[in-house]
């Protein structure tokens, strides 16, 4: 295994895990997701679409990491994750609540690092 197939295992693994782990406290609805849609102005009816979408895209880096046949899955998994993000940072801006603005982008940076390591590899 190169250094570049191991980044690309380590980091796109970290950025399922961690999108599965925010799409479970959606789902949940836990307190710190329904303050933080409500601050920004993200309806409680989007959350179960919001977590739809971040499985769908954790499962998509999976799959992308199974096969080097599935790994454009798994880079239009990834795009759409930087998208969904690049979205939330654009209601954490809009709504000036700039504090937590690192989660958001600690997501898009997981996900943009996926997308480079896919499509380099």
């Amino acid at each position: 295994m190169t250094g570049n197939q191991l980044a690309l295992l380590v980091v796109t693994l970290f950025t399922a895990a961690i999108n599965v782990g925010i799409a479970a406290a959606d789902l949940a609805r836990a307190r710190f997701v329904l303050a933080n849609s409500a601050e920004v102005g993200v309806p409680r009816s989007w959350l179960p679409w919001l977590a739809v979408l971040k499985l769908a895209g954790a499962a998509g880096l999976l799959l992308g990491l199974c096969d080097a046949a599935l790994r454009t899955v798994g880079a239009a998994a990834a795009f759409g994750l930087g998208v969904l993000y690049l979205g939330a940072l654009a209601f954490h801006l809009r709504a000036r609540v700039l504090y937590n603005l690192a989660f958001p982008g600690l997501y898009f940076a997981t996900a943009a690092a996926s997308l480079t390591l896919t499509v380099s590899s």
